[in-house]
């Protein structure tokens, strides 16, 4: 089930992370390294479901942004080894909790770790996570590192609660979903990009433009998600298609559905996401009114808009190795959906 939607671009369909893996791949492995170390307890259950989450899989993008930038802007130290591993630690935390709020069952074609041990243990070691990258950010030494990473953990925080506020809410807009995917994803992806060119002592410009870069590869990598939802397949979702739907997720692509639908339309969103009546055959007719509204596609063609700014926000940085991968991470993103 689910519709595929071709994108012209044939560059997408090219792009590729392992440019940006290759580049940071010995830093990687000291990353990886540090999150065994960090994730270490002497209560046994908090490594458990540490390693559980870490060896699900994923590109560990965040922290790859962090290492590319810090490396891009000249840095020779080791401190961005610390950095990178907080930004992982602050994303899985948010995993954890996020599965906890929205009662999901897989994760990356895995349980989650609250089918496994339960909510709180979930919630609670997601905390240790939290207070472990926090340690790592004052041992790196730097104020404006932290400053900017304890700012993203807060509007990561803030846009948990927002999603809370809309969620099941047919009249939520456009823009208060922006308000909550630019809290809840492009924060941390904007934190992990500008933390690098800060501990590399690098001047204002370049931090704002790399934050910029950040921020809007995140919004357009959510963006992407969303339609993937609808679009995917359950094997690179790692999760069943239209999980969002059945959960009543109010996503961008039945944000305008909803407003560019018949007072019909309408009352089959208010009955499938405010009260529930989601099974099978609802999520046939929400694709179906995606398709007739162009939900999905003008769901990409905002992607491939933040996408834009994200090249734009670099195009003043140095012809590089590490700019050149950092440009086609946002081609994959976007790729994603082909």
């Amino acid at each position: 089930m689910g519709v595929v939607i071709p994108l012209d671009e044939k560059k997408n369909q090219a792009a590729s992370v392992k440019p940006l893996q290759d580049l940071t791949k010995a830093d990687m492995e000291r990353v990886n390294q540090l999150i065994l170390a960090k994730a270490g307890s002497h209560v046994e259950m908090i490594p458990e479901i540490a390693r559980h989450l870490i060896a699900s899989g994923g590109k560990r993008l965040r922290p790859m942004l962090t290492l590319a930038a810090a490396q891009m802007c000249g840095y020779a130290g080791d401190h961005h080894i610390k950095l990178a591993t907080s930004v992982e630690f602050m994303h899985t935390a948010t995993l954890l909790h996020d599965d906890v709020v929205d009662e999901s069952d897989m994760r990356r074609g895995s349980s989650t770790a609250r089918i496994i041990w339960g909510n709180q243990a979930s919630v609670l070691v997601g905390d240790f996570l939290l207070g472990q990258a926090f340690k790592m950010m004052v041992e790196v030494g730097s104020l404006d590192a932290l400053d900017v990473l304890s700012s993203a953990a807060a509007v990561i925080a803030e846009g948990e609660v927002l999603q809370l506020s809309v969620a099941k809410n047919m009249e939520t807009t456009e823009d208060d979903y922006l308000a909550v995917i630019r809290a809840k994803t492009a924060a941390l992806f904007a934190a992990a990009a500008e933390v690098g060119p800060i501990v590399a002592g690098s001047d204002k410009a370049t931090r704002k433009a790399l934050s910029s870069y950040g921020t809007n590869l995140g919004l357009a990598f959510q963006l992407v998600d969303d339609v993937l939802d609808y679009g995917g397949k359950a094997a690179d979702l790692g999760k069943n298609v239209g999980d969002d739907f059945r959960e009543g997720k109010v996503t961008l692509p039945i944000v305008l559905s909803y407003r560019r639908g018949t007072e019909d339309e309408r009352a089959f969103w208010r009955s499938a996401i405010e009260t529930g009546e989601n099974n099978d055959v609802a999520l046939e007719k929400a694709l179906g009114l995606m398709t007739k509204y162009n939900a999905l596609s003008d769901t990409i063609a905002r992607a491939n808009h933040y996408g834009d700014m994200a090249r734009d926000a670099l195009a003043p940085m140095p012809e590089s190795p590490h700019k050149a991968a950092l440009l086609e991470v946002i081609d994959f993103c976007i790729s994603r959906v082909t």
